[in-house]
């Protein structure tokens, strides 16, 4: 297994103060945590609104909140010690689906819909060449999962039932992967849709060969075409993220997780659905994992080194944060974050 599939070394943990610097006016953003009681990384994150969120994890670990973070319920599913989540989506206080990663049989799919007091496996990869990544959901029943290349190209898992069942898509509309070609099971954001918009549209990002690219669907995985990004690419270096706020505007953001605090030209941002792409004109330096949209031009990202925010759609970047997080999303205004030691938290602004 490469170790762009392993967790990353501990990094030592910096004291989590926002830094002033915004623009006269605007509120300061600042992470709360909240005290998860356990020490997992949590890479898999799924918030529903201000009271409600999941999180998942290394370790068999999943945890969910009903109280806006002020408690956690550990709901793992039984069995799954040894294995890695590293996503999670969720619809409610009760549905989820939750996908572990890995060589072989390691790529699995679970659901729940009691609130994680029960699960069902819903799939086990079969396919020794398969890996499982991350998926997304297009509406509450129509989800996709992205594998890296089989046989010379992505593969895509696709259910048509909220989760109960899924099936290995044929890839005949897919294109060829490059060389070394390969998704990252960053922080579940490598494949995304646009908000559960339905449409059939959804989209994935790449890095390890020759460029960093993006794959797009508008027919709900069936055919893809795809475009280079101006991300820069490597054996760890790509795009680890993409967030779409409509069909048509997106940011990615990403970089060199083996060198962390220095990743140069690693933002970008689309209007036109994916198609061509612009390079951010202050992005945040440094390997970004997760991103998310808060508004119609405010978005925010998120790495083991720092947060940053956007108030002008991506264009520039300005870090507000200095801890580690992995993975971050946006619900109705209710922005939550996760990662490495059981950290999660919640955004609050400061006047």
């Amino acid at each position: 297994m490469t170790l762009r599939k392993i967790s990353m070394a501990a990094l030592a943990l910096v004291t989590l103060t926002a830094t002033a610097g915004f623009t006269s006016g605007h509120p300061t953003p600042a992470w709360r945590l909240s005290d998860t009681g356990v020490t997992a990384r949590f890479r898999g994150l799924a918030p529903v609104s201000d009271k409600v969120a999941w999180v998942a994890g290394s370790a068999g670990t999943i945890l969910r909140t009903v109280d806006g973070a002020r408690s956690w319920q550990r709901v793992d599913p039984p069995g799954t010690a040894e294995l890695q989540f590293r996503d999670i989506e969720a619809f409610d206080a009760d549905h989820a689906v939750a996908l572990t990663i890995g060589e072989g049989d390691q790529s699995r799919l679970y659901r729940t819909a009691d609130g994680g007091r029960t699960w069902t496996e819903t799939f086990r990869n079969d396919d020794p060449a398969a890996f499982y990544d991350c998926m997304t959901f297009l509406d509450r029943r129509h989800g996709l999962a992205l594998s890296d290349p089989v046989g010379g190209k992505f593969r895509i898992l696709a259910t048509a039932d909220g989760g109960r069942s899924w099936r290995v898509q044929p890839t005949t509309g897919m294109p060829e992967a490059l060389a070394g070609e390969f998704a990252f099971a960053a922080s579940g954001t490598c494949l995304v849709s646009a908000d559960r918009l339905g449409a059939g549209r959804a989209w994935f990002a790449t890095g390890g060969g020759e460029r960093a690219r993006v794959f797009t669907t508008g027919n709900g995985g069936r055919s893809w075409r795809v475009t280079d990004s101006t991300i820069p690419s490597g054996p760890s270096a790509g795009v680890y993220s993409l967030a779409f706020r409509d069909p048509w505007h997106g940011i990615a953001v990403g970089g060199d997780y083996a060198v962390p605090e220095t990743a140069p030209d690693a933002a970008a941002t689309t209007g036109d659905g994916g198609r061509t792409w612009r390079t951010a004109k202050a992005e945040p330096g440094e390997y970004r994992s997760g991103a998310t949209w808060l508004g119609r031009s405010t978005a925010l990202a998120v790495g083991p080194t720092g947060s940053d925010i956007s108030r002008d759609g991506g264009r520039t970047w300005t870090e507000f944060d200095a801890g580690s997080f992995d993975a971050v999303r946006c619900v109705s205004g209710a922005c939550w974050a996760s990662g490495e030691q059981g950290r999660v938290a919640k955004l609050t602004w400061r006047h």
